[in-house]
């Protein structure tokens, strides 16, 4: 679950960090609260939550399905048997 969060919260801040890219290969100080309007930081907003929705409905669907049932340890024979998927 913690990777699944912060694979979309990497989706989601992709937008901003290319923002400050641009605005630093520009030669703009990114920090500059002039380049963070409302209107820029709704879309960026926007843009990452797109992306975000995107890449877990990509991942859902791609996503390996288990193959199998899965048995769990037990004891038998006085011998204990690891689980496994079969």
């Amino acid at each position: 679950m913690l990777r699944a969060a912060l694979e979309a919260l990497g989706l989601f801040s992709v937008p901003f960090l290319l923002f400050a890219l641009s605005l630093a290969l520009r030669e703009a100080y990114p920090l500059a609260m002039e380049h963070w309007t409302r209107g820029r930081v709704s879309m960026l907003a926007l843009i990452g939550l797109g992306a975000a929705l995107v890449g877990i409905v990509l991942i859902v669907a791609t996503s390996p399905r288990g193959v199998g049932v899965y048995v769990p340890a037990h004891v038998k024979d006085g011998v204990l048997v690891p689980g496994k998927i079969e």
